[in-house]
């Protein structure tokens, strides 16, 4: 007999909505969400997509109506649970907006559970539109498979950063005059960590300073190259994941 295809196809569309979903509940899609799945994905009654809520997990459903302006869907069954995700945060100092996109295009794909941007000296950016960040993090997490959405914190100084971080929290100080290997602090230091990039043209004299002298700050080198503030973020972020965060069975 021919294999029963599996249900709801790995193609089918994946969406994140604000409602909290259970079985039986019905959805009404409408704005940029309809427009992606009448329009771009060109859904029919009948077809499945998968939903998550970031409260409970990642739920099958079936589309009811497809309406060029409304896409009603109907909750089937749980699929997974939300994710567990790495008691790891990102503190990123503002880049350029075409760079900052893939900060937390690639953080939320590399599964970041909270990202704090601030603002530094040298930094060329001191805002962000947040309901666009948002949406680039939720645009992410649907097309990673994530069930969790990471935490987007409103943008801060870097002196209030510093001078209210958590007493529990390791602070992972990716400095380009060099630190501990970057791979082996992140074999032996457990329990929440974060991590903070530089901007641009990279922390001033005194923000190095301060980090420096700072009891929870732990400064690491991430090679011989200097690298740019995006790429020095996706490969530290990458490089705990693959150490102590969930790529590895045993969980920091």
């Amino acid at each position: 007999m021919p294999a029963t295809p599996a249900w709801p196809p790995r193609s089918a569309p994946r969406l994140f909505v604000e409602t909290q979903l259970n079985p039986g509940a019905s959805i009404e899609l409408d704005g940029t969400r309809a427009h992606y799945l009448s329009r771009v994905m060109r859904v029919r009654e009948g077809d499945a997509i998968v939903l998550c809520d970031d409260q409970t997990g990642e739920w099958a459903a079936t589309v009811t109506d497809a309406g060029k302006r409304s896409v009603s869907v109907a909750v089937d069954q749980m699929m997974r649970e939300r994710e567990q995700v790495p008691d790891f945060w990102l503190c990123p100092a503002l880049l350029k907006k075409d760079r900052f996109d893939l900060v937390l295009e690639k953080a939320t794909e590399l599964g970041v559970r909270r990202i704090a941007p601030i603002v530094t000296r040298r930094c060329v950016a001191d805002k962000l539109n947040m309901q666009r960040a948002q949406t680039i993090l939720t645009e992410a997490a649907e097309q990673c498979a994530r069930t969790a959405l990471p935490e987007l914190s409103p943008v801060i100084r870097f002196a209030d950063m510093i001078g209210n971080w958590p007493e529990d929290r390791t602070l992972f100080f990716a400095d380009e005059q060099g630190g501990e290997d970057a791979a082996a602090a992140f074999a032996y230091i457990r329990g929440p960590c974060a991590l903070i990039t530089g901007p641009e043209g990279g922390f001033d004299d005194s923000e190095r300073e301060i980090l420096r002298s700072h009891e929870r700050v732990k400064p690491i080198s991430l090679g011989p190259r200097i690298l740019r503030g995006e790429t020095a973020t996706i490969a530290a972020v990458a490089l705990w994941m693959g150490i102590a965060g969930d790529w590895t069975q045993e969980r920091g």
